[in-house]
Order: C-alpha cells, then structure tokens, then sequence
C-alpha cells in the first residue's frame, strides 16, 4: 500500500546538465597545461646516422681507397710518385732534417720523385739506405771532426749542392729509364748504372768519413806519404776497408730489392772501388790547386759517381757482348 502510494507522489524534474564523468585527457584539457611541459616519452631506439654524416664518411674512405690505388700503381706514374713521396717526406721528416739543410731536403724531394717514377719504390729505399748509412757515418765523432776542421758544413747536414752532386749520375740514368732509351735491352743497363752510382757515392763517403773519425794514418794516394787526416787525396787503411765494406752492403741491398742480380752486385762494388780510387788522384792531383779552383767537393762528386756509373755500364755491356759471341 505504501509503495503504490509513492508512484503516486509527482518526480521532481531532470536536470538538464545531468553530471558527466571526466576523463583523465580531459582534465588535463580543462586544466590548461602548456603540451611543452608535459614531458614526451624517450625513445629506445638508436638515432640513426644522419645523411650528411654518412656522406661525410663515404666521402673520406673513397678519398682513401683512391690515395692507396695511387701510391700502388704500376707501372709508377709521375702522381703515384709525387703522393708516395709527400707522404714519406712527411713521416719520415725528423730523420731527414737530422741530415739535410731545409734546401737540401727540397733536393732530395726532387730526386725522390725521378726515383719513384723511374725505378719505383725498391729504386727509392736504395736511396733511403743509402742516405741512412752515410748520414750515420757523417754524425760518428762530428765533434773531433770539427776539432780538427775535417767535418762536414752545418754538422753534417748536407745542402743542396751536395744531393745533386751525390745524385747526378743516377738522375741521369733514372732519365734514361723513363724516356726509354734502348728499349727494354737497356732498361737493365740504366739500371744497374743508377745502383752502381749510388754504391760508388756510398763507398766515397763511408771511406771518407770513418778515415777521418777512426784513421790512424792517412797517405797521400800519389805519393804514400803521411799526411793530416782530412787531406784531399788522402787514404787510410781503416776508411778504405770501410768503404768496400759499404759498397757491398747497398749492393746487396740492391740484389734483395730486386735492382740487380749477384754478378751486377759484384760489378757495381768493382766498380765503385775503381772510380773511388780515381777520386783519390783527383783529389790529390787537381783539387784546391792553382787553375782547378772550380773543381769543389760537389764537381769532384760527380766526377766520381760517373766514373762508377759508366764503368758499371760498360763492364755489363761487355759481358753481354762476349756471352752472346
């Protein structure tokens, strides 16, 4: 009864705006917080390397796969030559400044890269070897040698005139090679003629400098007599052995990089010891005397690696000749 009387009472009205649930978005949206402040997730995922960076690097190794098909080509070309010894140079600058005056380094440059185009790289470690070994021998005692006045100008460190007169002959015959006089039936012969040269400078120096460092006595080589160390024309027992000494070390270095055979070996250490003998009475006989002013250290250099060079040749030449007879 009393529930039938309670449908009977009037229902107050519906609200309009009956009350909605908010949503956690909404919220936010309702409560106007900046989207800035709101934090955004981080990402797990590596960030990739962007395109420039990519083509930076791509860049960088075609740059360098290109520089090392440059300094490995073959047959040398005037390029690879100059790449291959900027490089070198630079690596190798502390040494070269220990031995050469910053003229004579531009020298050696120049005499590297006929080196490299003409012969390749076991033409220019000839050189190198060369240049190691007769730097060390200038350095032994350089202090007695000053002493006595008998050592090289800037403490051994040799200039330009000196590297193109040490030089000469085997630029000669690294121009041969690289015009192709001959033909293939010389190219062996300019050759053998660029090795027996720098064997014969080897030699001279070697011989020169550990006479004046270790000699006991030094005889003038026209005359036998004793005279002061350091004497143009002047020998010694101690720097003559020493000089055979290092003519057969470059020319096995020479045999090992391929430059010559065994009987070219002995050729160029014949050889060498025969135009450094020559140098000898040059010296003795000419040098520093009157109407021969000109004839300096550097002319008589070249003087003595033509000899060695050319004797080199010809001995070559002749053995052919009689082996083809």
């Amino acid at each position: 009864m009393a529930s039938a009387l309670l449908l009977l009472l009037p229902r107050p009205p519906l609200s309009p705006h009956p009350l909605r649930r908010l949503s956690v978005p909404n919220s936010l949206a309702l409560l106007s917080i900046p989207k800035t402040l709101v934090p955004k997730p981080r990402s797990r995922v590596p960030r990739m390397l962007s395109p420039p960076r990519a083509f930076a690097f791509q860049e960088l190794a075609g740059l360098q796969d290109s520089l090392l098909d440059l300094l490995q080509a073959s047959p040398p070309t005037w390029k690879s030559a100059i790449a291959s010894n900027l490089l070198i140079f630079l690596v190798g600058s502390p040494i070269l400044v220990s031995g050469l005056s910053p003229s004579g380094i531009g020298a050696a440059f120049l005499l590297g890269v006929l080196t490299w185009r003409a012969f390749g790289s076991p033409g220019f470690l000839l050189v190198a070897a060369y240049f190691i070994v007769g730097t060390v021998a200038t350095k032994l005692k350089i202090t007695q040698k000053e002493a006595l006045g008998v050592a090289e100008k800037r403490r051994g460190r040799r200039g330009p005139g000196s590297v193109i007169g040490s030089s000469a002959a085997g630029c000669v015959c690294a121009f041969l090679s690289i015009c192709g006089i001959g033909g293939a039936s010389f190219a062996g012969l300019w050759k053998l003629g660029f090795v027996a040269s720098f064997c014969t400078k080897l030699s001279d120096t070697v011989s020169s400098e550990i006479g004046k460092a270790y000699g006991e006595t030094a005889y003038l080589v026209t005359t036998f007599k004793v005279v002061p160390r350091g004497t143009e024309g002047a020998v010694s027992v101690e720097g003559t052995i020493a000089g055979l000494l290092a003519s057969i070390l470059l020319a096995s270095i020479g045999y090992f990089l391929g430059e010559i055979d065994v009987p070219q070996a002995a050729i160029c250490v014949l050889a060498s010891q025969i135009a450094n003998f020559g140098e000898s009475l040059i010296g003795a006989a000419l040098q520093d005397k009157e109407g021969f002013r000109w004839l300096n250290n550097d002319a008589v250099n070249v003087i003595n690696i033509s000899i060695g060079s050319i004797l080199a040749v010809l001995m070559q030449h002749l053995m052919l000749q009689s082996y083809l007879q």
